[in-house]
């Protein structure tokens, strides 16, 4: 395409993501009173279970309306990424070779359920871990805290576990790139288990260890998946290199050097 084609298909493709987020930010204009019920649900049960004030704050009379407007937009990001991932991936695969094209949708594919999977575990963990931070108010002290602040621990919250769930894929991705082969990977993984379980024990529902393994399960096994996809990668990587060599060297073979066929010249 000539720049100017190609600025146009950017421009509409922009049209597209920017229809498709402010059709999640109606949804979440919609949803916004339940969905601050939840959200604000961790603070009622530390006031009725501890007995300390603990409430959001609205620090100004515009705070109610620029805070459900964050709340719209966040949420209409979180709905509609598939659709603008989709319209990126788009617009950048047709520079890429046909077997680039298949690697970068096989890791769009794997990458947006993972991401909203972590999105939906870091909205289960929420509860425990403000809690858990909140604990730590010494007694007779209060936690009456500013609204845009809140919101603002809510979303890095869920955007961090979101992008904790992307790990494996950008372990794998790093592997196929050639930066990192598997069993580098591999001997980090006792760091991995002990991060996850710190994690998992601070945001478990309850006191039991079994509440801890269910939620470090799913980020152990999708780690350990990736360390296996890793290996079988350097394998197939190996294999063919090996294959390359026995070409070459098959082909140096038959290239021999022409022999002098007609003998010494008589004197």
């Amino acid at each position: 395409m000539a720049l100017k084609e190609h600025i146009k298909e950017f421009r509409n493709r922009l049209i597209v993501s920017g229809i498709a987020i402010l059709l999640g930010a109606i949804g979440g204009w919609i949803l916004y009173d339940p969905v601050m019920e939840a959200i604000q649900r961790p603070m009622f049960e530390i006031s009725a279970e501890q007995g300390r004030v603990a409430e959001i704050n609205f620090g100004s009379v515009g705070s109610p309306f620029d805070l459900k407007i964050q709340v719209s937009i966040f949420l209409g990001f979180l709905v509609s990424s598939p659709v603008w991932i989709y319209q990126l991936w788009a617009f950048i695969t047709p520079g890429l070779k046909q077997k680039e094209r298949r690697y970068t949708l096989g890791f769009m594919l794997a990458a947006v359920p993972l991401f909203l999977l972590g999105i939906f575990f870091g909205w289960i963990v929420l509860p425990e871990i403000v809690k858990v931070l909140t604990m730590f108010t010494p007694e007779g002290g209060s936690n009456i805290i500013l609204a845009t602040d809140y919101l603002t621990f809510v979303m890095r919250m869920l955007l961090s576990l979101g992008i904790a769930f992307l790990l494996p894929v950008v372990l794998v991705g790093v592997n196929f790139a050639g930066l990192v082969s598997g069993r580098q990977v591999i001997k980090s993984w006792r760091i991995v288990v002990f991060v996850v379980c710190v994690v998992a024990a601070m945001a478990a529902p309850g006191p039991d260890a079994m509440s801890m393994f269910l939620l470090a399960g799913p980020l152990l096994a999708l780690f350990f998946l990736a360390v296996g996809v890793c290996l079988l990668n350097d394998k197939r990587r190996a294999r063919k290199k090996k294959e390359r060599e026995e070409e070459v060297e098959a082909s140096a073979d038959k290239a021999t050097p022409l022999t002098d066929l007609e003998g010494p010249a008589e004197a």
